[in-house]
């Protein structure tokens, strides 16, 4: 049965390329993809509100709910069993993974994640895990996109196109948000944009965004309703908050990888777990807005008109009817949800920093304007709108993305009527982050280890480039102790002008190069009275297996060598680079990376 079913498909993928043109079947696989992504995000958010749902819908508002203390930890527990026991794979940091997946395994996504991050999502957002699943659900939708490809035995290019497609249409799907699908998928995932890459991704775009228009109503994902329109006299507030975001932007992503780094030396999983699931469970009891993805903190802020329904944020909590202390709990949830999301993913948990993003900024924007309107220092500023914008504000501090904040905020709200302040706030806030991080949450793991593909034509072809595939090994190694008759035999059995000098282990000492000996090799009488050891010299660096291409170009260019050595961790020797196999690489790398 396997056997008739792989026979059938090579038979379509025959007919396929003999009577539909590549360009053409590319723009009906971004349409399937933007189908297939936009359900599974519809999957996920019925799954975790369902679950959210029947968990939480018998608390009494009026006082604390101790069940908070356990429903985390239950979930941390299902999750990291599930991914223990049944995926097998590390499948959080799900856009970082993406990234990777462009950058060094040519757009090839495993197949698991097209199904494994609505799962393990869903358990631990609707347990209460404080983050977001549009970052599951666009690795889901890059999975995808990416199989898809691979099922019809596309090329790597195409098979990175149609992982921009699967997350364009994944945050299209999940926000009704085509515009911020599309804008997401070039400035986060970094998809050069082509004419012939365009189309695809906002065809996927597009799609998946009906068919969340078709299943759940034209709605935006938050109600907003303009009550008081932007004036210019308070644009030089609208900077002060975005400057203000920039930094609530910086404190997340500094906090956050200090606290995964604390996880990340616990040993056991259990260890993990129980410090995790503890520090969770216990800021959700003391915040209830904690919990899960916090939406319902977001639509409370930009729809509520007094302090009364503000003050209905602190339900569930000892804070409950303390309306005093509001710009307090606010402020400490503003520094506790950053623990939280990192307590969640480090604990076992899955899920994304979108919803935090936005959750932080909201409330970053509302405490801005709510405090200056306590004091009375300034003219009015509306709270909602205050909200709406820090939401652009911190999204795009945190992801460096702020056309992806203008344009995500603007459609989850309709909020198109305050286009101008959302962009002067995510471009304040953007360029007051990059003054201190010059990579995004998202992509400074694989910056700090030389694989991250950017817009930079250079340095992503460099990327893409692998140190195996230009190692060359056939140079004929010699011995210290070797005497000059041995090397001249081995210089008569190889082509090369350089020899590595190893010892007994393989360990790298240092080069012969045929020049030093040219004047000598012919005496024989010489032959028995000079080794190996008494020609040998120092090669101007060593490059090592793991460095990066652009590393390695570094190295070329500080020593002006034209071939070095490369060795491993040990110092053993393992073959040599040359500038010139390097070019051949880069050419035919940038063949197959650049656009017909």
């Amino acid at each position: 049965m396997a056997e008739d079913k792989r026979s059938l498909l090579q038979r379509f993928i025959l007919w396929r390329e003999k009577n539909i043109k590549e360009k053409r079947f590319i723009l009906i696989l971004s349409f399937l993809v933007g189908i297939f992504t936009a359900f599974a995000a519809l999957i996920l958010k019925v799954i975790i509100h369902w679950i959210q749902n029947f968990l939480t819908d018998n608390f009494n508002a009026t006082e604390a709910n101790y069940l908070y203390l356990v429903y985390p930890v239950v979930g941390i527990f299902l999750t990291g069993l599930f991914v223990r026991y049944v995926v097998k794979d590390d499948i959080s940091h799900g856009v970082t993974r993406i990234l990777y997946a462009i950058s060094r395994r040519q757009g090839r996504i495993k197949r698991h994640n097209t199904w494994s991050s609505i799962i393990a999502s869903s358990i631990t957002i609707g347990f209460g895990g404080s983050v977001g699943a549009e970052a599951p659900i666009v690795l889901t939708g890059s999975a995808i996109g990416s199989n898809l490809g691979n099922i019809f035995k596309m090329e790597h290019r195409t098979l990175m196109l149609l992982v921009g497609c699967g997350a364009a249409g994944a945050v299209a799907g999940i926000f009704k948000a085509p515009i911020a699908g599309l804008v997401f998928t070039l400035e986060v995932l970094m998809i050069d944009l082509t004419m012939s890459s365009l189309l695809p991704l906002l065809i996927s775009a597009v799609t998946a965004a009906t068919v969340s228009y078709i299943v759940t109503g034209t709605d935006a994902m938050f109600k907003f309703h303009l009550d008081q329109a932007f004036e210019l006299e308070r644009i030089p507030y609208v900077i002060m908050l975005g400057i203000f975001c920039g930094l609530v932007s910086l404190y997340f992503t500094r906090a956050m990888n200090s606290v995964e780094g604390v996880f990340g030396r616990l040993r056991t999983p259990y260890k993990k777990l129980i410090m995790g699931g503890a520090m969770l469970s216990i800021l959700i009891f003391l915040f209830p807005p904690l919990y899960g993805e916090g939406y319902d903190t977001i639509e409370l802020l930009l729809n509520g008109m007094s302090n009364a329904e503000w003050d209905t944020v602190m339900n569930n909590s000892f804070f409950y009817g303390h309306g005093n202390l509001l710009l307090i709990y606010l402020i400490l949830i503003i520094l506790f949800k950053v623990f939280a999301s990192s307590a969640t993913n480090g604990g076992g948990g899955c899920g994304g920093i979108f919803a935090p993003s936005l959750y932080l900024g909201c409330i970053a924007g509302f405490v801005f304007s709510h405090f200056s309107n306590e004091i009375e220092m300034t003219a009015y500023l509306p709270e909602k709108n205050f909200a709406l914008m820090g939401m652009a504000g911190v999204m795009s501090g945190v992801m460096h993305a702020p056309l992806t904040g203008v344009f995500l905020i603007a459609e989850l709200t309709g909020g198109y009527d305050l286009f101008l302040p959302l962009m002067i706030v995510s471009v304040s806030s953007y360029l007051t982050i990059i003054m201190f991080e010059p990579h995004s949450i998202y992509s400074m793991r694989l910056a700090k280890k030389g694989e991250l593909l950017t817009h930079h034509k250079d340095k992503a072809v460099l990327t893409l480039m692998k140190m195996e595939n230009v190692v060359e090994k056939d140079f004929v190694t010699v011995r210290p102790e070797m005497d000059l008759g041995e090397l001249v035999k081995a210089i008569s059995a190889s082509h090369r002008n350089i020899f590595p000098v190893t010892d007994k282990e393989g360990v790298l000492i240092g080069v012969v190069l045929l020049d030093d000996i040219r004047n000598i090799m012919f005496r024989q009488e010489l032959y028995h009275r000079f080794t190996v050891g008494k020609f040998m010299t120092s090669a101007p660096a060593r490059l090592y297996n793991t460095d990066s291409m652009e590393q390695v170009m570094r190295t070329f260019d500080d020593t002006k060598a034209w071939n070095l050595p490369v060795v491993d961790a040990e110092n053993k020797y393992l073959g040599f680079v040359s500038k010139s196999k390097i070019f051949n690489s880069y050419r035919e790398v940038l063949v197959h990376f650049s656009e017909d």
